[in-house]
């Protein structure tokens, strides 16, 4: 009887977790080179999934070309701050960013950003980069 109860209340918690969740797909567009048009692969090339953890955290993964990136969001209201880094030499290839989220239509995200790398590349420089990405909030 123990077990039934403690499987149940698994269950339960389980369930009213997912039901409850705040999953979030977001993509960023890519700037296709001078002279080429704007295809699907500029904006499907960093499509990823975001799980909202709580009002203020979000933490998923995102498509970076052909690998896969884990992702952080610290929110202040419409503003967050972001941290990206691939799943391998994590440590070397962290980009740290500042965005601001506007809403445009029920639960569609624009979002305009700026991330630069937390360490300097083979030159000794640190190139940032702005983007505008799409969020869209399940």
């Amino acid at each position: 009887m123990k077990m039934k109860k403690t499987l149940l209340t698994t269950i339960t918690i389980f369930t009213t977790l997912i039901a409850t969740a705040q999953f979030s797909v977001v993509s960023s567009l890519s700037i296709p080179e001078e002279g080429q048009e704007i295809q699907m692969d500029d904006i499907t090339d960093n499509i990823g999934v975001g799980y909202q953890i709580n009002k203020k955290i979000t933490a998923g993964a995102v498509k970076n070309g052909e690998n896969y990136d884990l992702f952080g969001r610290y929110y202040f209201g419409n503003i967050y701050v972001s941290l990206q880094a691939p799943t391998e030499d994590m440590s070397e290839n962290m980009k740290l960013g500042v965005a601001y989220s506007y809403n445009v239509w029920d639960k569609l995200y624009i979002e305009p950003s700026y991330s630069i790398p937390t360490k300097e590349d083979e030159n000794g420089e640190r190139e940032g980069k702005l983007s505008l990405g799409i969020a869209y909030k399940l």
